[in-house]
């Protein structure tokens, strides 16, 4: 088996699992309806933990083009290899959705909400506010790209790792996925968004592309930037990407957060008037 192919496989039991279990909460007169958050993040914990034991053996197992990305910066990932791997976690993203599509057939037209039927296949924002929803793309990753390269400095029992890894998407989920979903993967948000706009879902509304960017964008700058923190602060390795990367997220924080004030101030200023 070729690399490409164990990410691509790798990837799409990811996003079965993953992407299916929010469509088991999610979609209606399904037995899993309305389990909740805690079972949503659990699953795609294990998603990643079955999708890690999947390509382990044959590719590093990445699943995501942002910790591709951001391995091959530091130097732990050759360039080379970046188009295949990320190639085949886009192809195996879009696969999986469509299996997840397929798993829950007669589910879609028992579902009305289009909102609902979307989020089974793309992030999105509880608060649509661009520059915010950014934001917690990138600290996501980062925690999730760190994490990983703190999991790797140490010995666990063989075939532990991917269980591990698993518990740190659990994490992730519970503390920081609510305000978007928590993508921390541009193939996680981008394939099965594609799947969602070429499928024949009965009754589904817009694939939303104005917001599509952000969980690619967002995943990629973090998990570039956790590599280089990672690299400049344990292996102290701090070059001139580190400091160029601290300086575009502490704008792209800054703007956030202007933005942020000015909403709160134009609400205040408006119910101060009526």
């Amino acid at each position: 088996m070729t690399e490409f192919l164990a990410e691509a496989i790798g990837t799409m039991i990811l996003i079965i699992l993953g992407a299916g279990v929010v469509a088991g909460v999610e979609l209606k007169k399904s037995k899993a309806a309305g389990a909740g958050w805690v079972v949503v993040t659990i699953g795609w914990g294990l998603g990643v933990t079955m999708g890690v034991y999947a390509a382990g053996n044959v590719s590093e197992a990445h699943l995501n083009p942002a910790v591709t990305l951001g391995f091959a910066v530091i130097g732990e990932f050759p360039w080379a290899k970046v188009p295949a791997y990320i190639s085949g976690q886009l192809i195996g993203a879009i696969i999986g959705a469509i299996i997840v599509y397929f798993q829950y057939l007669p589910h879609w037209r028992e579902t009305e909400d289009k909102g609902a039927k979307l989020g089974v296949f793309a992030t999105g924002p509880a608060v649509r506010s661009y520059p915010s929803n950014l934001v917690s793309e990138i600290i996501g990753t980062f925690v999730l790209v760190v994490g990983l390269l703190f999991i790797g400095a140490n010995e666990f029992t063989e075939g532990l790792n991917p269980a591990v890894v698993g518990l740190l998407i659990v994490a992730i989920g519970m503390s920081l996925g609510g305000p978007t979903g928590y993508a921390i993967n541009p193939a996680r948000d981008l394939g099965p968004r594609i799947a969602h706009a070429i499928l024949p879902i009965i009754g589904k509304g817009g694939s939303d592309w104005s917001y599509a960017p952000i969980p690619v964008i967002g995943p990629i700058i973090g998990g570039v930037y956790g590599a280089l923190f990672y690299n400049a602060l344990f292996q102290e390795s701090m070059g001139v990407g580190f400091w160029v990367m601290s300086i575009v997220i502490a704008v792209i924080m800054g703007t956030a957060l202007t933005n942020e004030l000015k909403k709160g101030n134009h609400s205040v200023v408006s119910k101060s008037a009526s």
